[in-house]
């Protein structure tokens, strides 16, 4: 039986489209919720609460217009409840709540019992509430959050550390910010599946991950295109196996055609009997990098993004319903993108969902503002959390790269001062090799300390003065500081932050609205500076793509090709000729993403 989401019920899609099962419940709606600004909810016994006097609408966090409450001062410390009942067709599986991100740190209480804990703002996470509930009884759900985002210990991306908004920091979010639910799991069911696509030997290898093994357990894989069966595998679980799926007549994702085999994973007792089965996809893509070029399917690739930073007017972190996720990325397309550097956020999974559906390239990144790279309680937070990311997101084929740092500004200029903020970053660049076969860039922009995507930030408004900024002088590459991070490599290089063009449509957003440089005076002068940055980035001869700040207003920064709510400030048509060039020598590769 299946138990979806009502139409009343904020995000009623199933949350998690690469990993589904048909049973679940979706949690979001009506909760309620009070502020604990004195920490001292623990002493007062909010745990045990069987409902706050306030109410908030979950996935969206307190700070937003949709959670209902819009409370925008900082929040250190808050409480939730909400019922929750078994359906009783659940009996003899376990019972998982599941929870897409909650910032920063939660603990989660059934009827007053401890359950468990979880640090981490961006990256999803469950508890196995089985033994905590019975069939068919409500319960009391109580989740107690605490986020300390000034504390440097903590990643929080361009959330503010101030109470307004400024600069390149926004609106802040606390708490519960994507869907929660529950879902039946049989005890020795799968925990998580890594599906490797491999091109070059016409192949899917899938790798599961099993809750616990039983004698007699096997799992069996089974990939389809579309109806039709084009290839099965089956082998007995365990923590090593590995199923090898060969595809005939083999199509490609690309931009130009990202084509998706339906795949199912399906565990079976010792008796025969499917105790667990999940559905999932997954693209025929291939990505690598050999000296200073990035191939995508074989072919060398250039890459046009842009900036997406994942703001939404009344939800902020939070998209106000999938169709927004999907529009966003639609409108980046109709802008002559072919992908998006997602910046300084942990995206949710439905928009790469959207993304491997519509063909575009995105670079996973995270929110690791606030983490202060020189510090060793940071590096403790960041680590699992990071880890547990890439874990997450890594079988979506338009992710193409990872950048677990940007501008790593604090790093000390004395070497010896900056070798937690090299360890920390090396640490991490080591870690994601051993998860991924993707590019890593280290550190976008600065500073650089094992990296093998080269990325330079040049917000340089004069063409001529960006022009002399590619000149390789006395053999040196553009690099933000020689002193502070290793020299060029040989690797696949890209200006991934540039532009940024101050335009104001309508009215201003705030007194301290932004964008960088002077702004043109006439949409011409835009369009012509524009254009003319674009093309000296097009003519350098050792580039592999850009990223143009940014896909859309966010608050203050007012220099989006759209506006904060998503309306058009320009002529699209100019803005796509623009954004769709590419490089001669690239144009026999027919890698330009099209509208889907």
């Amino acid at each position: 039986m299946s138990f979806t989401a009502s139409a009343s019920v904020p995000r009623p899609e199933y949350p998690r489209p690469q990993f589904e099962r048909t049973d679940w419940v979706n949690l979001n709606g009506d909760w309620t919720y009070e502020f604990d600004f004195g920490k001292s909810g623990m002493d007062r016994h909010l745990y045990k609460s069987e409902g706050f006097k306030d109410k908030i609408t979950v996935p969206f966090c307190p700070e937003s217009r949709l959670s209902g409450v819009a409370y925008v001062d900082f929040i250190p410390a808050m409480w939730y409840h909400r019922k929750i009942q078994i359906p009783t067709d659940w009996q003899g599986r376990d019972v998982m709540l599941n929870f897409g991100g909650v910032d920063y740190f939660c603990a989660v209480y059934i009827d007053g019992n401890l359950v468990g804990h979880h640090w981490g703002g961006t990256s999803s996470f469950s508890h196995d509430i089985t033994k905590y509930v019975a069939d068919g009884k409500e319960h009391d759900l109580v989740v107690r959050v605490e986020d300390d985002q000034r504390s440097g210990n903590q990643a929080r991306g361009k959330q503010s550390g101030n109470f307004y908004s400024q600069g390149c920091d926004y609106t802040r979010t606390t708490g519960i910010w994507q869907t929660v639910w529950m879902e039946p799991v049989d005890h020795a069911g799968l925990s998580s599946a890594y599906i490797v696509p491999d091109l070059d030997h016409k192949r899917f290898v899938i790798e599961p991950s099993f809750r616990n093994l039983e004698n007699g357990q096997s799992v069996e894989a089974i990939v389809r295109d579309g109806g039709k069966v084009v290839s099965r595998a089956s082998e007995k679980a365990s923590r090593q196996v590995k199923l090898e799926l060969p595809i005939k007549n083999v199509k490609t994702w690309s931009p130009e055609s990202p084509f998706l085999y339906d795949v199912e994973l399906t565990v079976y007792d010792a008796d025969g009997n499917a105790i667990d089965k999940v559905s999932s996809y997954s693209g025929m893509r291939k990505i690598h990098w050999e000296g200073d070029q990035l191939y995508l399917n074989n072919e060398p690739c250039f890459l046009r993004l842009v900036l997406d930073q994942g703001f939404y007017p009344e939800g902020i972190w939070t998209a106000p319903d999938d169709a927004s996720l999907k529009r966003d990325i639609e409108m980046s397309m109709d802008a002559g993108f072919n992908g998006a550097r997602l910046h300084q956020k942990v995206f949710e999974e439905r928009f790469h969902y959207w993304a491997d559906k519509l063909g575009y390239l995105t670079w996973g990144e995270t929110a690791n503002w606030g983490a202060n790279t020189n510090k060793i309680e940071a590096a403790r937070n960041f680590i699992p959390e990071w880890e547990s990311i890439v874990i997450r997101d890594r079988n979506h084929p338009s992710i193409v790269a990872w950048t677990p740092f940007n501008e790593t500004w604090e790093r000390p200029g004395d070497s010896e001062q900056a070798k937690q903020h090299d360890r920390f970053v090396k640490d991490i660049y080591t870690l994601t090799s051993h998860l991924d076969y993707r590019p890593i860039n280290d550190t976008s922009g600065n500073y650089h300390v094992i990296t093998d995507l080269w990325t330079v930030h040049s917000y340089e408004q004069d063409p001529d003065k960006l022009a002399d900024y590619f000149v390789i002088k006395d053999g040196r590459y553009p690099q933000l500081d020689p002193n502070k991070e290793i020299s060029y490599g040989g690797q696949p290089f890209f200006i991934d932050e540039y532009g940024g063009i101050k335009w104001i449509d309508g009215a201003q957003f705030a007194d301290n609205s932004w964008g960088y440089g002077n702004a043109p005076r006439t949409k011409e002068e835009l369009y012509d500076r524009l254009e003319r940055l674009t093309d000296v980035i097009l003519a350098v001869p050792y580039m592999s793509g850009y990223c143009y700040t940014q896909l859309t207003d966010v608050e203050q920064e007012q220099n989006g090709i759209y506006n904060y709510d998503r309306t058009k400030k320009f002529d699209m048509d100019r803005i796509k000729k623009i954004f769709s060039k590419v490089p001669e020598r690239f144009k026999s590769n027919k890698k330009d993403s099209k509208k889907k």
